[in-house]
């Protein structure tokens, strides 16, 4: 099982928009590809909010072949679509983990 793993950082002013976003557009979306099988979204405790919150959204995909199709043809025009709507107002970074 591979994990790709993105936490994201929202400006407290556009913070509702993008969670609004993420649930109905964003990781629908994801999902639609057929690469992944699951995901789970988190909001991190015991962080400074003072800039807004910082979220942790995980999708699952059954092997490093899902991912890797999903890096090559759609996240690009995915994650562009993010940064259309929001600009410089969030920032994410993104990991791959493997569950052993």
């Amino acid at each position: 099982m591979i994990i790709y793993n993105v936490t994201a950082k929202v400006a407290t002013d556009v913070h509702s928009t993008w969670l609004q976003w993420m649930r109905e557009e964003h990781i629908p979306a994801i999902l639609s590809t057929g690469l992944f099988t699951d995901y789970r979204m988190c909001r991190l405790l015991e962080q400074d909010d003072t800039e807004g919150p910082t979220y942790v959204i995980q999708f699952f995909a059954t092997s490093q072949e899902h991912y890797q199709t999903y890096q090559a043809v759609q996240a690009n025009t995915l994650r562009q679509r993010g940064y259309d709507l929001f600009g410089d107002r969030f920032v994410a970074f993104h990991t791959v983990m493997e569950v052993i």
